[in-house]
């Protein structure tokens, strides 16, 4: 039996028995290919990505430790549901998902159930021939993920209360730490899609203007306090029309998935730049996405309500349900040298303030139009222990207390230095996973490559 994904049910205290049966269902499929319990792609994902192979891209899904590749699928006409044999022109055949993201969640559905179907135990049209099995399971060992999607724009919000009141008591102090627009809307800025790379791209140290504590005018440094920030990014599907805003209500159907981000920072540069207009080069260097983007019909059944926003938000940013995705986020650091990596924080999706669906209403409520596979990402997710905080800025409380890893301590990041965000949801019997979000730190480039 398929599971059928439903229409995003409105999860309250009425209706938790849908949630409950969601859960059921899906916990009961099963698939030819073996898949670990503990595995982030079973069949409960399916997961949507671009994978290279001898220099080719190619749109891919994923099942345990295989990719999926699409192309053949489409080619050989196993996206046989009614919406995709209706369509004249193939979607999986290009370099990126765009194609796919912009049919919309009807077709998002029956692709995902196309392959749900295609990969269950019970279905012998993969499992029992074997020359097409070969050309449509390739082994993750042999590609390289990349980013899936043609991003044109990119908006980074602040939407963890938490994070947000932890950076404002370091530099404004408790009785002043939120401004006074933070509770009424999703603050944001708009990023640099250029610099948004996939897993495992090393990341080079920045250099530019810094002000050293108790110095009146700026030096010509490295950045000597870079970190890294826990974030997750959501991947635009449906585009909107200029002049016209998103309701809230209507939000999740423009949304295709979620990722895991991590949004580098360079914070002495960001300190000295960031008046008048905020964040520039900063946070324009790099930007690290896990390569694979996760549909809500996925996330579903882990769609956790979130605590009574106040004040209320106005009309347009209150919804018939206020609620998000219960990922769970490890920070693995490996430090330079050493073979062991270190869990060193722990944050979870559920802890921020402001969703998805409220950050993309704001963000279109001047008319602004989003394109298929425009991007924003949450901000730094933090919780209200040290444990779950989501930068180390916050861990080191701004470099005055080193952070213990290992034999080692930290206060931000070193040279050789690898960082891995790890996502997941956990099922009962499955965990729908997002896939590796790494990025090693390289030395900063000598002064001859600037003057």
């Amino acid at each position: 039996k398929v599971f059928k994904a439903y229409p995003f049910p409105w999860i309250n205290k009425t209706n938790e028995s849908c949630l409950r049966k969601i859960k059921m269902e899906s916990s009961q499929l099963k698939s030819f290919v073996d898949v670990a319990a503990n595995h982030g792609f079973p069949i409960q994902n399916i997961p949507f990505g671009v994978y290279s192979k001898d220099g080719e891209r190619r749109c891919a899904s994923a099942i345990g430790d295989f990719v999926v590749d699409l192309k053949v699928l489409e080619e050989n006409k196993l996206f046989s549901g009614p919406l995709f044999s209706a369509l004249n022109n193939a979607v999986f055949a290009g370099d990126f998902l765009n194609d796919f993201m912009a049919l919309g969640r009807p077709h998002w559905v029956e692709a995902r159930e196309t392959l749900q179907s295609l990969l269950s135990a019970d279905n012998a049209t993969l499992r029992d021939n074997a020359d097409l099995k070969a050309k449509v399971l390739i082994p993750m060992s042999e590609v390289k993920m990349e980013v899936p999607a043609r991003i044109g724009d990119y908006t980074d919000f602040y939407s963890s209360k938490n994070h947000a009141f932890n950076v404002g008591v370091m530099f404004r102090g408790k009785d002043n730490a939120l401004q006074p627009n933070w509770t009424h809307l999703p603050v944001g800025y708009h990023g640099r899609a250029s610099s948004i790379v996939a897993s495992g791209t090393d990341i080079r140290r920045p250099k530019g203007q810094i002000r050293l504590p108790d110095a009146t005018t700026p030096i010509w440094s490295e950045c000597r306090r870079l970190d890294f920030e826990v974030e997750m990014g959501a991947y635009v599907g449906v585009p909107s029309k200029m002049g016209e805003p998103i309701k809230i209500n209507d939000a999740r159907d423009h949304i295709f998935g979620l990722c895991v981000l991590n949004d580098w920072s360079a914070r002495d540069i960001q300190a000295w730049e960031y008046v008048p207009l905020g964040p520039f080069n900063a946070k324009n260097f790099a930007s690290t996405v896990s390569p694979w983007i996760i549909t809500l019909e996925a996330l579903e059944p882990f769609r956790t309500a979130l605590p009574e926003q106040d004040p209320t938000p106005m009309a347009y940013l209150k919804e018939k349900d206020h609620s998000i995705f219960d990922v769970k986020l490890d920070v693995h650091l490996k430090m330079a040298g050493k073979e062991e990596d270190h869990v060193i924080s722990s944050p979870n999706l559920t802890q921020m303030y402001w969703n998805f669906e409220q950050q993309l209403t704001h963000h279109a409520v001047t008319g602004c139009n989003f394109n298929t596979g425009d991007f924003f990402g949450t901000g730094t997710i933090s919780g209200t222990e040290k444990t779950t905080y989501g930068s180390l800025l916050e861990l080191c409380w701004g470099g005055k207390e080193p952070l213990q890893v290992g034999d080692e301590t930290r206060t931000f990041l070193k040279d050789g230095d690898e960082l891995n965000l790890v996502g997941y949801c956990q099922g009962e019997g499955y965990r729908i996973g997002f896939g590796d979000c790494t990025g090693k730190i390289l030395p900063a480039h000598s002064d001859d490559k600037y003057f």
